[in-house]
């Protein structure tokens, strides 16, 4: 697209300049819908535990090319019209038409293209692009547009509240508004004064944190769009407000109360009938940060808390002692995360107009109070190609299109209050961003957590928001630039040079990002000049969000700057069922590695049925990494995953959803390192969560299925097992115990050859049930083990089961338990297994896992493969293709989603939320959490 005179548009100004369009992806006197094959699809959605049907609609029509899964989700989320009336959507052609259209009408009123035939081809480019999953808008787009309903598209919203009540009780109206909608919001409370000041009447102030209290039972009352997940929110603090310290520890403190509450017997579990009556569990809380709390932190020293009204310190706190305190809360329940304000400010456009104060629930979206963000993603593996390259110049022309179709909904959308419209009409923020990367860089044979896989991302971010912001002073020749740019013409011009001089940092390694930084470089050097005479259409230009619901829509693997979850995925298919395949990525990226079709098959068949790689035949130990994901046996370090928002955050103009997952041994000190390397690396925000660190998360409880074998009738041997009994004195030991302050002892018998057999279970008081109960549960198991069950098949099965008592234990080698059961299996494993069966099920002793933190990450005893013998692979393919397909049918009753499969692959239950809709268990989507089942959110896009 290039810039021209208009002649004749509808809107246009006589010898205002205008849009001429080029064609990219689609051919003249062609449309896009006539170069694909559509086919007519039913869709019945279900909630696989009670079996009641959540959604139905027969005969829609989706191109053949899109999976079941994203038929599914459209059909059911996107299409518009009651269900079942001639007035409903049923074809993603009407959908399409919708949104596409208004965009097309809106632009040509307002004066964007040269001519109608420009208007035209645009059209068709945006149809062409949507229709083949190039890219997507963000939800509400899907939801509103071209509809009868307001034209709301954005996602993303940032409140303000002042230190007065008409204000506060605005802040609940406000916030209601937009749960209603459907979509979350953000703010911080530190205008409001604090406990330890005075009121003008004399009395003393209540503080933020009360008034926490009235808008989070509105959050919980107020279903987010009118379905069952809860609002999402985001509540901020600044570190010198006198209350931070009450405020760190708000959910820390609730998170006790659930486990008291849980001991007592109430019902604690997220969607519990008693959950109601804990407070503080409808937002996320951050506390915003400055480089001079940093630096006290960083020298030992102390730092003031400031009155609200008059800015005087009022209180002197050690610095590091607060900061070890957010990082224990965090430790406790995941929050606070923390928001470098120092550093946000710093590239802020528009510091003339107001600071940086807060951010929506996900954290991607920073800017003015009282403004909104509309979001597009694009799919990065769609610019792949064959040998291997980026087509970075078909990106650029691909995020010319988007860029110019987000800041065209800006002229015709409805927000949901007034100032949050006036300020977004001003100032025009964008939010453009994509999704899967991880897929792109395994594609590529680069490790998430590598210095290539870093430079990739670096590039590829740097040359879509270079190239946004030159589109954006383009449209600003064409249209005008955004009216708060004026004001802050000085520091929005600042600001662009930041981020090209970041650009000529990047450390290029592989032919692949040194072409895109070049590319930036040209895009970067272009907006400026152009910028310069023109301004800029929008104050903000991207962002990278968790694009969970359209990442489905696109038919992603990875969700926005995520790694993999998992190799082996969960995949629905025509006509109901599903099956257990291999991510498509993997072949891929052992092609661009350099391995043949046989050793590539080989490696495959194995991965689908183990669920990773390591030891897979033919597969060379460096490779490992480059399959590294977000669980499984080899998951990807924490401080990998805050590596790689380091890399793209210069590259941004607002900030990153990412959640940095730490296991559950993870140290408080560890936390502490994360949070100081993210202020340390530049980082805007970042978010921790420990996994198992909350009482109430509910877990998968799918089991295994097991394998039947077919018997034949007329032949049968039957074999019995022989219990092997004790002899009359034998070894043993007698362990005292405490999981979650319930006491307790286990007794274990042993053969003289050490193996065990027989445990005794003394809880509760004598002739209780509880102790009646457990007695006989100890005598199944003795008996069990005597007759040769292995010890590691019961901690397969009792590991990790979650009822009460649970949390905290007396044991230094298991910090916390699910469960009694949970304790005392992984007990019996560190005292019976070897190393090698409890290395399989992810048991190990502190000392254990001290040394391999201390020894590195990632090493395998597996020789290398100097060379693969073609032939022997053959045959080892052709016997495990006997003995299990790659795609293997998973049993309905097994597993409803790829982090259930994963579950079953690791012997473990990981924590992830329970879809309130469906019932499939939900995996992670930036700071939020997305559902493959039907594409619900836990969060606001």
């Amino acid at each position: 697209m290039t810039e021209t005179v208009a002649t004749g548009s509808k809107g246009a100004k006589r010898g205002k300049r205008g849009l001429t369009v080029e064609r990219v992806f689609t051919t003249e006197g062609v449309h896009p819908y006539d170069e694909v094959n559509w086919e007519k699809r039913d869709v019945v959605m279900t909630n696989w535990r009670d079996g009641s049907i959540n959604f139905e609609q027969r005969g829609v029509e989706f191109p053949g090319f899109w999976s079941v899964n994203a038929t599914n989700i459209v059909a059911s989320k996107y299409f518009r019209g009651a269900v079942g009336s001639p007035q409903r959507e049923n074809s993603l052609k009407q959908l399409i038409d919708r949104v596409v259209k208004t965009y097309v009408r809106a632009g040509t009123e307002n004066g964007y293209f040269a001519t109608g035939a420009d208007a035209e081809i645009f059209e068709h480019e945006l149809t062409w692009m949507l229709l083949h999953q190039v890219f997507s808008f963000n939800s509400p787009v899907w939801f509103n547009v071209g509809t009868t309903s307001k034209q709301q598209v954005s996602a993303c919203f940032i409140l303000a509240v002042d230190d007065n009540m008409d204000s506060i009780l605005n802040w609940y109206k406000e916030e209601g508004l937009i749960f209603k909608g459907g979509s979350g919001a953000g703010l911080n409370l530190s205008r409001i004064r604090s406990s330890k000041e005075l009121l003008s009447s004399g009395g003393t102030a209540s503080g933020p944190v009360s008034f926490m209290r009235g808008a989070d039972a509105s959050a919980g009352t107020i279903k987010s769009g009118g379905a069952t997940r809860r609002a999402a929110k985001m509540v901020v603090l600044d570190v010198d407000h006198p209350d931070v310290e009450e405020f760190i520890q708000t959910k820390a403190r609730e998170e006790e109360k659930i486990k008291v509450l849980r001991d007592a017997g109430f019902d604690m579990d997220l969607s519990g009938a008693d959950i109601h009556s804990v407070q503080y569990q409808n937002a996320n809380n951050s506390v915003r940060v400055n480089d001079e709390f940093m630096h006290a932190v960083e020298s030992g020293g102390e730092f003031g808390l400031r009155a609200r009204l008059t800015g005087e310190v009022i209180e002197t706190v050690d610095a590091k002692k607060l900061f070890r305190s957010m990082a224990q809360a965090a430790w406790e329940c995941a929050d606070p995360g923390l928001q470098y304000d120092s550093t946000i400010n710093d590239w802020h456009t528009c510091p003339e107009s107001g600071r940086i104060s807060a951010s929506n629930p996900c954290s991607e979206y920073m800017h003015l109070d009282n403004s909104s963000c509309n979001l597009a993603s694009l799919n990065l593996l769609k610019f792949l190609k064959d040998d291997g390259m980026f087509d970075a110049e078909l990106f650029v022309k691909a995020v010319e299109f988007v860029i110019t179709a987000m800041d065209i909904s800006i002229c015709f959308a409805d927000f949901p209050t007034e100032p949050i419209g006036d300020t977004t009409r001003k100032f025009r923020q964008l939010g453009i961003g994509y999704a899967n990367l991880g897929a792109l860089l395994m594609a590529t044979g680069h490790a998430y957590d590598s210095d290539g896989g870093r430079a990739l991302a670096a590039a590829i971010t740097s040359l879509m928001t270079g190239t946004s912001y030159r589109r954006s002073a383009e449209l600003a020749g064409i249209v005008g630039a955004y009216e708060g740019y004026a004001r802050n013409a000085e520091a929005h011009q600042r600001v662009m040079r930041k981020h090209a001089a970041a650009n000529d940092a990047i450390r290029t390694l592989h032919a692949n990002d040194a072409a895109m930084r070049g590319l930036a470089t040209t895009e970067w050097q272009r907006g400026i000049e152009i910028g310069a005479k023109n301004g800029w259409r929008n104050a903000q230009a991207s962002v990278l969000a968790p694009t969970g619901t359209i990442g489905f829509m696109m038919d992603c693997d990875t969700t926005g700057i995520e790694p993999d979850f998992s190799l082996v995925k969960f995949k629905k298919l025509v006509g109901g069922g599903s099956m257990q395949i291999v991510n498509q990525t993997v072949p891929r990226a052992l092609k661009a590695l350099g391995y043949q079709d046989e050793q590539i098959e080989a490696i495959v068949e194995y991965i689908a049925q183990h669920g990773h790689v390591v030891d897979a035949p033919g597969l060379r130990p460096e490779h490992y990494e480059v399959f590294d994901c977000a669980v499984g046996e080899r998951s990807i370090r924490p401080m990998g995953h805050v590596r790689m928002m380091a890399a793209v955050q210069p590259f941004i103009s607002g900030a990153i959803s990412k959640t940095v997952n730490m296991p559950e041994a993870a140290t408080v000190e560890e936390i502490e390192e994360i949070y100081f390397e993210g202020w340390k690396l530049g980082l805007k925000a970042l978010a921790i969560y420990r996994d198992n660190c909350k009482v109430g998360q509910p877990l998968s409880t799918a089991k295994k299925s097991e394998a039947k074998a077919d018997v034949e009738p007329e032949k049968v041997v039957e074999y019995k097992p022989v219990r092997k009994r004790l002899p009359k004195k034998r070894p043993s030991q007698t362990l005292s115990f405490t999981v979650g302050g319930a006491e307790g002892y286990l007794h274990a018998g042993s053969y003289p050859d050490d193996g065990l057999g027989e445990i005794f279970v003394k809880l509760g008081k004598q002739g209780s049930t509880l102790a009646g109960v457990m007695d006989a549960f100890s005598m199944s198991i003795s008996v069990g083990l005597q007759y040769g069950i292995p010890l590691e098949f019961y901690v397969s099965k009792f590991s990790n089961l979650r009822f009460e008592p649970a949390g905290m234990t007396d044991d230094p080698d298991i910090r916390i338990a699910t469960s009694v059961l949970d304790y005392l299996f992984r007990r019996l494993a560190l005292d019976y297994l070897p190393y090698e069966k409890r290395a399989q099920l992810g048991i190990f002793t502190a000392e254990e896992r001290t040394k391999q933190v201390e020894s590195g990450y990632g090493s395998s005893s597996a020789p290398e493969l100097e060379s693969v013998d073609l032939e022997e692979l053959r045959s080892t393919v052709e016997s495990r293709r006997a003995e299990t397909e790659p795609h293997r049918p998973v049993e309905p009753e097994a597993a409803h989603s790829t982090a259930e499969l994963m579950d079953l692959h690791l012997g473990k239950a990981n924590d992830a939320p329970l879809c309130m809709t469906c019932g499939t268990k939900m995996r992670p989507a930036g700071s939020c959490y997305v559902c493959e089942g039907c594409g619900a959110t836990s969060g606001c896009s």
